[in-house]
């Protein structure tokens, strides 16, 4: 049975559909896809899952700019 299984037959689901970013094929996937090992995610919205690695990249380049995280700063 599927996460976002239908409630009393009411066409809700238990939670709002969600998204991931298939690192072994490139693209967006429901929830219902390739192991989450293979995955980025959940996003809220396929457009969200869409910019996976760019974010990804986004969040790298800010903690190699941040000292709290940069392995080259040396303690005081």
């Amino acid at each position: 049975m599927s996460g976002n299984a239908d409630v009393a037959g009411t066409g809700c689901s238990l939670r709002p559909m969600q998204y991931w970013f298939c690192l072994t094929h490139h693209v967006v996937e429901p929830e219902e896809g390739c192991p989450n090992k293979d995955r980025l995610g959940p996003y809220p919205t396929a457009a969200e899952a869409a910019r996976a690695l760019e974010k990804a990249a986004e969040r790298t380049e800010a903690w190699d700019e941040d000292p709290v995280w940069n392995d080259d700063v040396e303690d005081k």
